[in-house]
């Protein structure tokens, strides 16, 4: 094992050694081209800090699009960016680690939490044993020693079973007075609700309920002002408020006649200009007359004269304003200046002076809907106050022990979660010993191929400009299952690609086990093995050559049609073309139609034996290799090859799972290779399992027949005339036969003798 000691990256060295006793000594192992940490005890995971970030396999993973716990993501993402960071993941270990009694429970992975887990000597872990076990004591459990996810995951029940939930929302239901509780929903009717923590019940909160009860009592301080007491103030009595607005209403309308009739009574002349004209009067009459309509209304409220008397009754009151002026007459002139039949200015600035200290009054009256309400009825308010503040009070104090209770929730999930996390993050375990890495999404069967290494993809155009840096053969595939659809891209790292394209379908199985229909949708082409990568230049030369075959076959067969469309328009046409022809006065004699040239027939043959004759002398010079003729051979195939199998091995050496998860929005820090053997397992192909055995041949199988004797004799006279010519067999054969020139050489001395 590899063993490295590192510094904090804010922490000079001299600062280190300082602070801590000893440096920790960390244990690695060599995967995919990295040291990766192996964390074998709860110190390794308190002392995360001081491991080298240069070290971690991943510096950024996203919270969504993983196989992990999202809440427990959120618990860690401290930002709330929808990304985990070295600095968040180094703070959740330290402060899981602080809150617990042996750190080492963290590596079981387990979701129960003990009370003996929890450190009592801290400050916080004590807190969170009290908190924990008054939780088993509200849910009737308080004998218990163990507290499960399950038991706090859903704080819904537990909220429900306590009265204040510490969000400092108060209900109706919360009120036991109903006094208290008709506040509350008076509060939500004037200043409207918010909603509860707990299924989201309409309540109020503290800024609501000030802001009533601050109206409530400025509302209640004016009213105290108007003492029935108070002679100036009220000269009236209750009385004094209806003539105090009746008086409003007519206020501008006898200003005004007051103020013309003391223009008229400087300047008679003015007597004609202050009343309507003619001309005004003309206007009015040409439509029709609405007693209430704006233009009499705007007339002055009597004819202005120098006397400045207005008469409360009467035809010469303007008749737009004689109800308004009635209605003043009885509850302000009589009341205040006895019963009279006109009004003087001076009995006019009476009036207003007795007026005066109620108007300053209503002046000051607060434009809100308390004031409307009538004294006891905001006396009986302002008693509900002090109640309703100190309920809210008590559910605010809630709030510490619903704080708790997150961490509480954080603790346990950080227990069984942690280490899973550390070891897709910090490391890369989870994949390189195949228990089933995070990103993973699934198993994808494709192919007659499985595939593991399969990453959730949102946008499959932008995820392929980074991923095809993988250099690996790459499918992206469209998942749908009862109306959900989701991208994956699945890496085929064995088995050749020659049935791979888009359209192809198969069945994608999630980390949960559920089928989903998969259809390819994009394919990046890329070696997976040397071998396939032999005989790729083969199979492309085939393919090469069915394609030119098939388009020339199409072209054949569309020039045939075309032929057999003109033949059959001639035979339909041939009396016409007869007639035409008879009219007409040959002047050359035609060639016959379908006569063979003999200059393109010599052509063709001095071609064909050219060809020949190259052919030829190809053959005799591989044939006088002699013994060479394998070594020349396995020169030609590594000419037609090994570029193939070059780039195929330079790439293989390339494959990593860094720009596929970069893609993906991780940060992966190292290059995470992917060899051919790990390659070879992420991509197993089908197999008949090992024991079985074929009951039956296959009755569709391909029946070569003739065609195969005949290669495998033109085979075998190729083998027998390659060993002619090596002299491989001239002490088998007759001497006649024979190739070697020492047998040549005997034959005529025998024959002479």
């Amino acid at each position: 094992m590899t063993q490295a000691t590192t510094l904090t990256p804010t922490a000079s060295a001299a600062d280190t050694h300082a602070t801590s006793p000893a440096a920790h000594k960390w244990q690695f192992i060599r995967a995919g081209g990295t040291d990766q940490v192996v964390f074998r005890s709860g110190e390794d995971i308190a002392r995360i800090r001081e491991l080298d970030q240069k070290l971690w396999v991943a510096l950024a993973c996203p919270t969504r699009g993983i196989d992990f716990d999202p809440r427990t993501l959120d618990l860690i993402d401290a930002d709330r960016d929808g990304r985990v960071r070295p600095p968040e993941v180094v703070a959740a270990c330290e402060w899981v680690c602080a809150r617990l009694r042996n750190p080492d429970v963290l590596l079981q992975g387990s979701d129960v939490l003990t009370l003996d887990d929890l450190a009592d000597d801290t400050p916080d872990g004590a807190r969170l044993r009290d908190e924990a076990r008054r939780l088993l004591q509200i849910q009737g459990k308080p004998d218990a020693e163990a507290l499960t996810l399950a038991d706090i995951a859903d704080r819904g029940e537990l909220l429900a079973a306590m009265r204040f939930n510490g969000d400092g929302i108060v209900t109706p239901a919360t009120a036991q007075d109903d006094a208290v509780r008709a506040t509350v929903e008076d509060v939500m009717r004037v200043h409207g609700s918010v909603p509860d923590r707990h299924k989201a019940t309409p309540g109020i909160d503290r800024a609501r309920t000030e802001a009533y009860f601050r109206e409530v009592q400025v509302a209640r301080d004016w009213h105290a002002q108007a003492d029935e007491g108070d002679r100036t103030l009220m000269p009236l009595g209750d009385a004094t408020l209806a003539a105090a607005d009746a008086a409003n209403k007519v206020q501008a309308k006898l200003d005004d006649f007051f103020a013309r009739c003391r223009v008229a009574a400087f300047d008679r002349q003015a007597v004609s200009a202050l009343n309507p004209s003619y001309k005004a009067y003309d206007q009015l009459g040409a439509g029709t007359l609405d007693l209430q309509a704006d233009p009499i209304a705007d007339l002055p409220l009597a004819p202005v004269t120098p006397r400045c008397v207005l008469p409360l009754q009467g035809t010469s009151l303007n008749p737009a304003w004689a109800e308004a002026i009635a209605v003043f007459a009885a509850r302000t002139v009589a009341p205040l200046l006895g019963a009279r039949d006109d009004l003087s200015e001076d009995d006019w600035t009476a009036i207003k002076q007795r007026l005066a200290p109620l108007r300053a009054l209503m002046a000051r009256r607060p434009a809100n809907w308390a004031a409307e309400l009538p004294l006891a009825r905001l006396d009986a308010l302002l008693r509900t106050r002090e109640p309703l503040l100190a309920l809210i009070a008590d559910d605010e104090a809630a709030e510490e022990h619903n704080k708790l209770l997150v961490d509480l929730e954080k603790l346990i999930r950080l227990r069984r979660d942690l280490v899973v996390l550390l070891n897709n993050f910090v490391s890369f375990k989870a994949f390189y010993q195949r228990e089933g890495a995070i990103f993973q999404a699934g198993m994808l069967y494709l192919d007659g191929r499985s595939c593991e290494l399969t990453v959730q993809v949102q946008d499959t155009a932008k995820h392929a400009v980074l991923a095809g840096l993988a250099k690996t053969c790459l499918a992206y595939c469209d998942c749908t299952r009862q109306g959900q659809k989701m991208s994956i891209v699945a890496a085929f790292t064995a088995g050749d690609v020659d049935f791979l394209f888009v359209g192809r379908n198969g069945v994608f199985y999630d980390r949960q086990g559920r089928d989903w229909d998969a259809t390819i949708t994009k394919l990046i082409e890329n070696p997976t093995s040397v071998a396939q990568a032999f005989f790729a230049p083969y199979k492309k030369f085939v393919r090469v050559i069915e394609e030119q075959v098939a388009k020339r076959a199409a072209a054949q067969e569309a020039a045939g049609q075309t032929g057999l469309t003109s033949l059959a328009t001639r035979l339909t046409t041939a009396d016409q073309a007869a007639s035409a022809d008879a009219a007409k006065v040959p002047t050359a004699v035609p060639r016959p139609a379908g006569r063979v040239d003999v200059g393109t027939v010599a052509a063709i043959g001095v071609a064909l034996g050219s060809i020949s004759a190259v052919l030829v002398a190809i053959f005799g010079k591989f044939i006088d290799l002699g013994q060479w003729i394998p070594v020349a051979l396995l020169g030609i195939v590594l000419a037609i090859s090994g570029p193939s199998m070059l780039i195929a091995w330079l790439k293989l050496r390339q494959r990593s799972l860094g720009p596929l998860l970069d893609a993906s929005g991780w940060a992966v820090n190292g290059r995470m290779k992917v060899n051919v053997r790990l390659g070879g397992m992420l991509s197993q192909t089908a197999h008949v399992p090992p024991g079985a055995r074929r009951i039956a041949r296959d009755p569709y199988r391909e029946r070569h027949g003739a065609t195969g004797f005949a290669a495998a004799a033109v085979l075998v006279l190729a083998v027998a005339v390659l060993a002619w010519r090596m002299d491989w067999l001239d002490d088998r054969l007759p001497p006649a036969l024979q190739h070697s020139p020492t047998a040549a050489a005997a034959a005529p001395a025998v024959s002479n003798g």
